[in-house]
């Protein structure tokens, strides 16, 4: 088991915790926006054995019917989560429906807001530590798990800022009403985390940032070479897929314009993490000029 795969087990038992948590916050007051909140985190759990499952999967070596990876795993794990998110939002804003028609006083409010507030407490502890290790590692299962976490953090915020109030101010309806916005809040970050995953699905290209320093990576290590052009990139889970076409002199021989590619790929591999890279040579008389790399 790996760091990423520690990770990702880390948050389903993080999950059960906090699970229990919330759930005993709603037992203890009977609000219907801490049982809401309790509710959105069973799908916590359930996008966190998801995310656990779609990195395990996304580490496999190639295979003769994967022979590029399976590192799109992990992008179908952020689809799921974020349908999984919508699912439980729309499950929230029936509990709000019901809680707003036949409102009913909330049962030690203080004691549940104390527990809730704790379990709020541990999951935006682990949502920081997965939205960090996610971009360092570059995992997109461990990314949307961080990202579903903060909206359950900011469920809980919102949830807690209306039991707080339904409290203070004994107006029963305020309830179920925050719980109803905070709700159509997961609804959209669900519809975002969806978007992106289908972007890496459909091999989008790289961010604009990092193709800029891919090329200038090309133009400053392919010293011999007269062009490099057609660079394309795409990202898939943690690895980046570079190709392009490195036009060389004619009297150039294989096992130089060999060293020239292995120059080239070691310097990319240096700065770009888990890059997958492949470069067709080309003689002189192939060169484009028009979009090409500049070498240096």
């Amino acid at each position: 088991m790996d760091r990423v795969d520690k990770l990702a087990l880390g948050s389903i038992i993080i999950g059960l915790v906090v699970l229990g948590i919330k759930y005993l916050a709603y037992v203890l007051t009977g609000s219907v926006a801490l049982y809401s909140d309790a509710l959105e985190s069973i799908i916590n759990v359930a996008t966190a054995i998801v995310a656990f499952v779609a990195v395990r999967v996304s580490a496999a070596p190639p295979d003769a019917n994967h022979p590029y990876g399976h590192y799109k795993a992990e992008y179908l794990s952020a689809v799921l989560e974020g349908v999984l998110i919508g699912v439980a939002a729309i499950s929230i804003l029936v509990a709000s429906y019901r809680g707003f028609v036949s409102p009913r006083p909330l049962d030690a409010p203080v004691q549940g807001l104390l527990v809730n507030a704790g379990a709020s407490v541990l999951n935006a502890i682990w949502c920081f530590v997965l939205m960090h290790y996610g971009r360092a590692w570059r995992s997109m299962a461990l990314m949307a798990d961080a990202r579903h976490l903060w909206t359950d953090v900011l469920t809980s915020s919102g949830v807690l800022v209306g039991v707080g109030l339904v409290a203070w101010t004994g107006y029963l309806r305020l309830d179920p009403i925050v719980a109803a916005l905070v709700a159509l809040n997961i609804l959209w970050s669900g519809w975002n985390l969806v978007r992106e995953s289908v972007g890496g699905l459909m091999d989008e290209a790289i961010p604009a940032e990092t193709l800029a320093k891919v090329r200038d990576i090309i133009s400053k290590h392919a010293t011999g070479a007269l062009e490099a052009h057609d660079v394309r990139t795409r990202a898939a889970g943690r690895a980046t897929f570079i190709d392009f076409h490195l036009v060389v002199p004619g009297a150039m021989t294989v096992s130089e314009s060999h060293a020239l590619c292995d120059r080239i790929e070691a310097a990319l591999h240096h700065e770009i993490a888990d890059a997958k890279i492949s470069i067709h040579v080309e003689p002189e008389e192939k060169a484009k000029h028009s979009g090409s790399v500049r070498l240096v």
